[in-house]
């Protein structure tokens, strides 16, 4: 008869008391370590104690940073927008990193050009913002009656964004950047529009001659999260009744008062039309000029001036650099999307010219491989990725599960592409392992440059995942793309022996 077992609750309470008592006794000898230090350190004299005590300070205070610096938290990139924006030279130097990769740069360089004139003229830049009839053109005839009208640089639109200047009743040079509504233009050609002239403007006038509906509620709280000082202005002021009026702009700095600099109301005069029955029946149409009034707005522009466009230049540069920024870390991509392609292609092209030159058993594997390492490498340089030589080794080893070329495997991705193009089954067994090859070499590239374009970094995982799926169902262009590849390779072959 077995002996029976003690019960797992008494071997965890010993276990447990075990511990406790080498804790103990491992607290107990420290304690009478430090209290034979102490006295052999007190027995000194006091010209060796002091830098002995000094020099034991130092070691553990080191020994405490160190610790922190392998406990903390490593740091995660910085998110998109995030923190300082970048420098007129930072930007400057990626601009120039682009253009030495074929990639369109010119209508960056051109923002920062204007970024830089805007700074050297001094004028205080307002952008106008308002829909279709509500006066804004009546409004910059009497900010700035004797304007000159500049089609802005980014214009060669039907409509683009026009400059008018004038000056301020205290002297201030004033810029109005008259910004096409969206009913004047196309949705996504205005939301273009209107954030590059927000973010080039100083600050942001928004005109409304009645209660904001929602599409413009949208817009004024969207044209809020640029930062710079917002006025929202009432024109035709002159058409209320004061009660009116005066419960309007209570609504508005009831809803709006926390995210706007100053809410005020105007008329900005322009023309007016009637008609007139005189004595003899006939009706006589009259049209004058209304004289405006815009104090109000005068004051409120004249406040945001008050320390010159200087005092705001620092937000406009920054709003417009880090534009400048976003926008080049896109052409970034776009040129690495555009120089992976090519890299993926132009291995496939020589995986497949491999597998047709591989006559000996196994030289195709030795062949491929190399071919597999290079690929890796280009793609990882050219997205900006440090690789080392052991994570090439160690992902291509895990997708090697799937891309062995064992025969079972060549004849599987063989068979998926005849699935795909059916025309294929009648290619010899020497062009359809071509073709495997290069549906192989195919997938891994464009699944590892999406990987490193999404991940930066080297993840085996995700490229084993996203490998599987591109070899188990191949798209029919991208198997007639592979044997096109094989049939230029035969043909070159079979030319370059026909010259022998």
């Amino acid at each position: 008869m077995p002996a029976p077992r003690l019960p797992l609750r008494l071997l965890l309470l010993a276990a447990l008391a075990l511990a406790a008592a080498l804790v103990l006794g491992l607290v107990l000898t420290t304690l009478n370590s430090l209290l034979e230090f102490h006295e052999r350190v007190a027995a000194l004299p006091l010209w060796l104690r002091a830098p002995l005590l000094a020099l034991g300070a130092l070691l553990l205070a080191g020994l405490a940073y160190l610790l922190w610096r392998l406990a903390r938290p490593a740091r995660g990139g910085a998110a998109p927008g995030a923190g300082a924006p970048p420098s007129r030279d930072a930007i400057q130097a990626r601009l120039d990193a682009l253009h030495e990769r074929a990639v369109d740069t010119g209508a960056l360089q051109a923002e920062l050009a204007e970024l830089d004139r805007r700074h050297h003229s001094g004028e205080l830049y307002v952008a106008l913002f308002g829909e279709i009839a509500t006066g804004k053109s009546s409004l910059i005839r009497a900010l700035a009656p004797q304007a000159a009208v500049a089609v802005d640089v980014r214009g060669g639109t039907t409509r683009a964004v026009s400059l008018h200047r004038g000056t301020l009743p205290g002297g201030s040079a004033l810029t109005l950047a008259d910004v096409p509504g969206s009913g004047e233009v196309d949705g996504a050609l205005h939301e273009q529009l209107a954030r590059e002239e927000a973010l080039r403007a100083h600050a942001v006038l928004y005109l409304a001659d009645a209660d904001l509906g929602r599409s413009q509620d949208g817009e004024l709280r969207w044209l809020v999260q640029f930062g710079k000082p917002l006025l929202l202005v009432l024109n035709k002021a002159d058409q209320y009744s004061p009660a009116e009026r005066d419960a309007l702009l209570a609504r508005w700095r009831e809803r709006y008062g926390d995210c706007t600099r100053a809410i005020v109301a105007v008329s900005a005069g322009g023309s007016e039309r009637w008609e007139r029955l005189l004595a003899d029946g006939r009706r006589e149409r009259i049209e004058r000029e209304r004289m405006p009034d815009i104090e109000a707005l005068l004051a409120a522009l004249e406040h945001i001036a008050a320390h010159g466009a200087g005092a705001l230049e620092a937000g406009r540069q920054a709003a417009v650099l880090a534009r400048v920024g976003q926008r080049s870390d896109e052409l970034a991509r776009e040129a690495a999307a555009r120089d992976a392609a090519a890299a993926v292609a132009r291995y496939t092209r020589r995986a497949v010219i491999g597998a047709l030159a591989a006559v000996a058993p196994g030289s195709d594997l030795l062949i491929q491989g190399a071919l597999a390492t290079g690929l890796v490498r280009e793609l990882a340089r050219i997205h900006g990725v440090a690789v080392r030589e052991l994570d090439i080794e160690a992902m291509l080893s895990r997708v090697g599960l799937t891309v062995r070329s064992s025969s079972a495997i060549v004849l599987a991705i063989a068979g998926n592409a005849l699935k795909a193009f059916p025309g294929l089954g009648t290619l010899g067994g020497g062009v359809l392992h071509a073709i495997a090859y290069g549906l192989v070499f195919d997938s891994l590239g464009h699944a590892l440059a999406d990987t490193l374009a999404q991940h930066a970094a080297l993840d085996a995982a995700d490229v084993e995942t996203r490998l599987r799926a591109l070899l188990a169902q191949p798209r029919r262009e991208r198997v007639e793309r592979v044997a096109q590849l094989a049939f230029d390779a035969l043909r070159d072959r079979g030319a370059g022996g026909a010259a022998d």
